[in-house]
């Protein structure tokens, strides 16, 4: 190999809800440095969250001067960046290029970014899905208020005519890939998994961008000169590319921004959940037949198709990739091109996994009396929790963990359900409790958690595999990865193999970096190498959790899976039973019942609040 090519580096840089992250991996794939700094996030009233493009740039130029600094890299080395960041929308001048407010009344400050977890557009999101157009059958069925279309609309019913009308808009990845070339390119991920855009060919679409939808739901005014202000029409008066191919280089000014050369390759960009796509499926495993498709060669790009990468912190992200659409109700998608052209994803997930965990211990009577003891023994509070259920196991002389916990039974859709039932008014429900405050009380409560947990991953798989997938092994990411009993349950669930990273911590931003490399291999037509061949060559070797071998424990989790499904399904025949018990009440129970779901929204954002604001959708550390 050329002396040269050793020196190659490449930037990924990975944009979350609490924090921005620069990445910067060798030619090998080798990660040389990881530097990060905190975003600032407002919350102008209940529901409401918001961040500025302006302290984001400010917050990654930080972090790239400093992954420099602190490791000594060239910045000539650098031949790639690209960005992954939070499904976000961020609102900019057509005539002007800067910031435009979205905090109402007055549209005055920099906060130019509606978070995803933006729940003010609930009206707005009501009515994009009372209209049934067929495009909503491309996001699961119904469009979520998570999605940037019903935030638009808000703008739009809230903003002064004329601001409104200077407005143009963008994702938040394609937003930062502007700000760093200068260019209104696009990204299949981001358009097409949260604006409602149909790529060209798919289902008769046109030129991606519905105008039909848009006019009827309010939002005519956006297909003017070609839905110039959504990026225009590919090929036309736009460009849209799928994840890392070349977009663009880097603009004078950003570079001076960042501390690097102008002209560095700049790749299409992701959404977050989907750079961790690309940071692990590629992983260098070693799975036996059973897990592997046997048409192709072990780690062929068509066995992408049997993988599934799970994000997993403080909630749990769910990505599976198809060669042919598959449809699957309460799972987000089939979306085509986005990853790979002419191939499908998916996208399911878990609204609190990690945050679950949390919740049910914090809340235990023993937690304090946990936590204390933990940190005598320098432990985090789950080290010490998975601890004291081995001990359990042995003073009470069980085959296993699991046995422990045989006549408890725990369904913890405490924060509604994102996939497979896609009902947000989901609650929990326990079956097994006593009076027990003790330590044993909380390791037992902890342990059910999990289980739940483990089991609901293998019904978003079931339903998936049901509808056409083909998935036969999980490849995490994520602050869970360390939990070594949460990752033995959930390969025991599922009876398939769970892969762990090299890099748990880091696979989203190595996924970013991995873009960026793929961006950097263009050649003068702007043909880039395949991204699976620059997965299969820069990721690295990963650790295989297997399935229980215990006959016993596998029909155990069998009846526990059967006891999770009731628990599931009951819940939501009580509420229609009650439901239609309070039809015959009138308008008195219907604005009780607003009340109540008022109530439990703003419960539900208030303990996001509580952990600092962070996204329920990334990967943080428990």
């Amino acid at each position: 190999m050329h002396p040269q090519l050793q020196l190659d580096h490449f930037l990924g840089i990975d944009v979350g809800t609490g924090s921005a992250r620069a990445c910067v991996i060798d030619n090998k794939g080798e990660i040389v440095g990881i530097a990060s700094e905190n975003i600032a996030l407002w919350q102008p009233e209940q529901g409401y969250y918001e961040q500025s493009t302006n302290d984001i740039w400010r917050c990654i130029c930080t972090s790239v001067h400093r992954i420099l600094n602190q490791h000594n890299i060239d910045p000539s080395t650098i031949r790639g960046l690209a960005f992954d960041a939070t499904c976000s929308l961020a609102v900019f001048a057509q005539d002007t290029d800067q910031p435009i407010s979205v905090t109402a009344p007055k549209f005055d400050n920099d906060r130019n970014i509606v978070l995803w977890l933006d729940h003010r557009p609930e009206e707005e999101t009501a009515k994009i899905n009372a209209t049934g157009h067929n495009l909503l059958r491309y996001v699961g069925g119904t469009m979520s208020i998570e999605m940037e279309i019903p935030k638009v609309l808000w703008l739009k019913n809230h903003m002064p005519k004329e601001l409104f009308d200077r407005c143009k808009f963008y994702d938040l990845t394609d937003a930062l890939t502007h700000m760093a070339t200068g260019n209104e390119n696009r990204s299949f991920c981001s358009t097409v998994c949260k604006q409602g855009y149909v790529p060209v060919g798919v289902d008769g679409s046109v030129k991606g961008w519905q105008g039909d939808f848009l006019e009827t739901i309010g939002l005519g005014d956006l297909a003017k000169d070609d839905f110039k202000r959504l990026g225009g029409v590919n090929g036309s008066n736009g460009t849209y590319l799928s994840a890392g191919e070349k977009c663009g280089t880097l603009s004078e000014s950003a570079a001076r921004d960042l501390g690097l050369n102008p002209g560095i390759a700049v790749g299409s960009g992701v959404i977050d959940a989907y750079a961790g796509w690309v940071g692990t499926v590629g992983a260098k495993v070693d799975l036996d037949g059973s897990s592997l498709s046997k048409q192709s060669p072990s780690n062929d790009r068509q066995q992408a198709f049997t993988r599934l990468a799970a994000v997993a912190g403080t909630s749990t992200c769910h990505i599976a990739m198809s060669p042919e659409p598959v449809f699957v109700k309460g799972v987000w998608g089939p979306y085509r091109d986005v990853l790979i052209p002419g191939y499908w994803m998916a996208e399911g997930g878990q609204s609190a996994t990690g945050e679950l965990l949390k919740h049910v211990i914090e809340t235990h009577p023993a937690f304090q009396h946990a936590l204390s003891t933990a940190d005598s023994y320098n432990a985090n509070i789950y080290e010490f929790l998975n601890e004291h259920l081995k001990d359990m196991q042995t003073k009470q002389k069980a085959p296993t963990i699991s046995y422990l916990g045989r006549h408890f039974f725990f369904y913890g859709d405490l924060f509604g359900n994102r996939s497979p039932i896609a009902d947000p008014r989901m609650t929990g429900a326990v079956i097994g409790l006593s009076s027990d405050k003790s330590m044993d009380g909380l390791a037992l409560y902890y342990y059910a958690t999990m289980e739940f947990i483990a089991l609901q991953t293998y019904q978003i798989i079931e339903r998936m595999n049901e509808s056409g997938h083909q998935i036969k092994s999980i490849f995490m990411s994520g602050s869970q990865c360390q939990n070594s009993i949460l990752m033995s349950l959930i390969a025991s669930a599922c009876d398939m193999p769970v892969l762990i990273p090299q890099y748990v911590h880091a696979a989203v931003a190595h996924g970013a970096a991995m873009l960026g490399a793929k961006a950097a291999s263009a050649d003068k037509e702007g043909k880039t190498e395949p991204l699976w061949d620059v997965m299969d060559r820069m990721s690295k070797p990963g650790r295989t959790v297997k399935p229980t071998n215990d006959p016993h424990e596998k029909e155990l989790l069998k009846v526990k899976y059967k006891v999770f499904l009731e628990q599931c399904h009951s819940q939501q025949q009580y509420r229609k039973d009650v439901d239609d018990v309070m039809a015959k009440w009138g308008k008195k129970a219907e604005a009780a019942e607003g009340t109540s779901v008022k109530a439990t929204e703003e419960q539900q954002e208030e303990k996001v609040k509580e952990s600092s604001g962070i996204s329920m959708k990334l990967p943080m550390t428990m």
